[in-house]
């Protein structure tokens, strides 16, 4: 019966402890995301929101709205999980405490019993007495030997009221630390909120006057998107052209993939091992566009396809080769900006709206080469590159193979 009650104490000791290590790392991990968060608003403001003197076109203000609504809504609900964790730790902490208090008032309790029975005979007249009245020598020695126990019991006793008290004074502090951290957090929350609540205010008020100012919205959007899907085909037909070319010698017509040589594999292979590594495509961004299909930050009806992401920068940003490889193409499309395509074997990666080219086809580049610079829009103030990743012809979601994309 004892060693099932010892073992399941040890199974719960053991539980509390996993479960406190759990908490803390996911409390860690939390805290990374929201100054990564925290961050990402700052830059959202210095590469969206600071040049004042560009003025936007309403449908670019509320893309960018929403770009930075998108962020704080992120931040919100991962302080909202802090928060959470940080209340159930106060809690445990409570609970701890209380606890703790108890066990120190029955440890004083039993001590202040000691001291009253020690008190009653402590004179050595009643210690000598109770020695010399043994039967036995040998009942005279355990008599001594009791007196020695029952005063090492008593010191051992005041230690672990000692040391009760301090662990107490620990818990309270460290309970103090966090109420003081939750409080703040808590305030700092109600700040994101308040901010959210305005930008979303502004955003619905600028959707307002782009219905009333602009009914042709769904027509420029579909122009737009037209453009996009002409220039993903034509990176498509590039792509299956090349494929057909490395096929072609090895009388693998037909195929959707590329034939390799030992070199294209080394790289290919280099490229793949290096999954969440590779760098930014850019020193300096943001993603205001993700991958995949996905509805219209202004007009909620309509859908448009990415077949990469958005990173938007600063004027005159360079842009950089992501891995070592080969100019595959160069595309200057009517009505739209150079894109470079570079292949690392398998894989290719697409650069779009380049303002200035510094490759052209056939050139080897090196990771973080600089093969361009990022086109500006004067009308509208942005400076933003498309960014895709291809595995033969099928296109890559980047966000699971660029550094904390």
């Amino acid at each position: 019966m004892r060693l099932t009650l010892f073992l399941f104490v040890l199974f719960g000791v053991g539980i509390g402890t996993v479960f406190s290590q759990n908490t803390s790392k996911r409390q860690k991990d939390l805290e990374i995301q929201r100054l990564r968060l925290k961050n990402e608003i700052k830059q959202i403001n210095l590469l969206l929101f600071s040049n004042k003197k560009t003025r936007k076109n309403i449908v670019t203000e509320v893309e960018d709205i929403q770009v930075k609504m998108n962020v704080r809504e992120e931040l919100i609900k991962v302080t909202n999980a802090q928060l959470n964790l940080l209340t159930r730790k106060i809690n445990i902490n409570e609970r701890n405490i209380s606890s703790q208090q108890k066990e120190l008032g029955e440890l004083k309790e039993d001590y202040a019993k000691m001291i009253r029975n020690s008190y009653a005979s402590k004179s050595l007249q009643n210690r000598l007495m109770f020695l010399f009245s043994s039967e036995s020598f040998f009942q005279g020695y355990k008599r001594i030997q009791y007196l020695k126990q029952y005063a090492q019991f008593r010191r051992k006793q005041g230690i672990a009221i000692a040391e009760k008290t301090q662990t107490l004074q620990k818990l309270n502090k460290v309970l103090i630390e966090e109420k003081s951290k939750k409080s703040k957090m808590v305030n700092e929350n109600k700040d994101f909120q308040d901010q959210l609540k305005k930008e979303r205010i502004s955003q619905e008020n600028l959707i307002k006057s782009l219905k009333l100012k602009e009914r042709n919205l769904s027509t420029q959007i579909s122009k737009k998107e037209n453009q996009a899907r002409k220039i993903d085909k034509e990176i498509d037909r590039l792509i299956r052209e090349a494929i057909a070319v490395s096929n072609k010698a090895s009388r693998g017509r037909g195929k959707k993939t590329f034939e390799l040589t030992p070199e294209a594999k080394l790289i290919a292979a280099n490229f793949e091992a290096n999954r969440g590594l590779l760098p930014w495509p850019l020193e300096k961004g943001i993603v205001v566009q993700g991958f995949g299909r996905q509805r219209h930050p202004v007009v909620k009806t309509t859908t448009i396809q990415s077949n990469g992401v958005t990173i938007a920068t600063t004027p005159s940003s360079k842009v950089r080769a992501v891995f070592e490889g080969e100019v595959m193409s160069v595309i200057t499309f009517k009505g739209s900006n150079p894109s470079v395509l570079i292949r690392h074997g398998s894989y290719i990666t697409v650069y779009k709206n380049l303002g200035k080219l510094y490759v052209k086809k056939g050139d080897k580049v090196q990771s973080k080469q600089a093969i361009g610079e990022v086109f500006t829009n004067q009308k509208t103030g942005k400076t933003e590159v498309q960014f895709s990743i291809f595995y033969n012809v099928k296109v890559l979601n980047p966000k699971g193979w660029i550094f904390q994309m």
